[in-house]
């Protein structure tokens, strides 16, 4: 699909400098710009590069004024990497425009869907399931019993989603997720044998929730699993049964949250971090890579190390640390001086 320069200046509201009807297809960094490819410049290091590249567009900030000849065309926005990064949201939309039912799928009689959906090949939509608007279910991918989707969410392939989720508008489930699968539960009889608990609650994800890939979401023992609004989970996350996740909380890959934990509005939470069950985590916590967080943790706080301490008692005490055998040298050396003049 081509665009012309007039064309994506209209979308982002910006200013074409040069020929407006050059076209592209394809998107590019600007060192690596090639004919017919779209960039953009928002660091002052990248400069010398704009003078360079073969790139045939350029987003630029309003205020760039060539110094020398430029073979490029540009369009002038108030943010250039705000603009691309619309851009780049337009060009995905595009991309992702699909509607229909593919052949062979099953849908249940008894489920129902809005407007323009789409439904991929060897898909599975179960009984009494509601999809809303401009859903999309990608092939292979599994809704279980009574599951509610929202306007305009996507469902990658093969994404697994167990029956009673209910998931919010506009969000994304990324390429082998599982939301709703049985939390953890087993109980320990007289035998040492483990019984298991029915886990009989269900999942919740809000409004513009991004899960990545690979990540799994278990449903409640009682009552719900939550995911609030504007989450952002990476890949390959584990969130146990009953865990709740604030409104705009962002988690990287590979981390691991048990039971019943309860973790507060915008946190900043690394990657393989592990969370114990049954704790409370506040707001605007940010937690670094590889931290094991076993208390409960206040507003604000920002920790790592295992267990957690705060960030800045941290790096002071890994000074010391990393200079241990020295230390313990000077010290057998005293206790080794003290001695021989006892």
């Amino acid at each position: 699909m081509k665009f012309k320069a007039e064309q994506i200046a209209e979308i982002l509201e910006g200013q074409v400098v040069g020929d407006g009807s050059v076209e592209v297809d394809h998107l590019s960094k600007i060192e690596e710009g090639t004919k017919g490819s779209l960039t953009f410049l928002a660091n002052p290091k990248y400069t010398s590069y704009i003078y360079s590249t073969q790139a045939s567009i350029c987003i630029v900030s309003q205020d760039f004024e060539a110094q020398e000849a430029l073979s490029t065309t540009l369009i002038k926005v108030a943010q250039p990497y705000e603009a691309f990064s619309k851009l780049l949201d337009y060009y995905n939309q595009v991309k992702l425009s699909k509607s229909g039912i593919e052949q062979p799928s099953y849908i249940d009689d008894s489920a129902v869907y809005g407007e323009s959906v789409y439904i991929g090949a060897f898909a599975y939509i179960g009984k009494n399931v509601k999809l809303g608007d401009n859903v999309k279910i990608y092939p292979h991918a599994y809704i279980g019993n009574n599951v509610e989707i929202g306007n305009n969410v996507i469902v990658f392939a093969g994404s697994k989603i167990y029956s009673e989720t209910l998931i919010g508008d506009y969000s994304v489930i990324h390429g082998g997720c599982v939301i709703g699968a049985d939390g953890f539960g087993f109980s320990p009889n007289d035998e040492g044998e483990y019984k298991k608990v029915p886990q009989i609650g269900n999942v919740i994800i809000e409004d513009h929730v991004d899960v990545g890939a690979g990540t799994t979401i278990d449903r409640a023992t009682l009552g719900s699993t939550i995911i609030r609004k504007g989450v952002k989970l990476d890949n390959q996350i584990q969130i146990a049964h009953n865990v709740e996740i604030g409104e705009h909380t962002a988690i990287a890959a590979q981390t691991g949250i048990a039971g019943s934990t309860k973790i507060g509005k915008h946190c900043l939470i690394g990657g393989q971090v592990g969370i114990v069950g049954h704790i409370q985590i506040g707001d605007r916590v940010k937690i670094q890579a590889q931290t094991g967080i076993g208390r409960n943790v206040k507003d604000d706080e920002v920790l790592q190390g295992t267990p957690a301490i705060n960030y800045g008692d941290f790096n002071k005490s890994y000074v010391h640390f990393k200079n241990l055998p020295e230390i313990v040298k000077q010290i057998n050396n005293i206790d080794k001086q003290l001695n021989e003049n006892g």
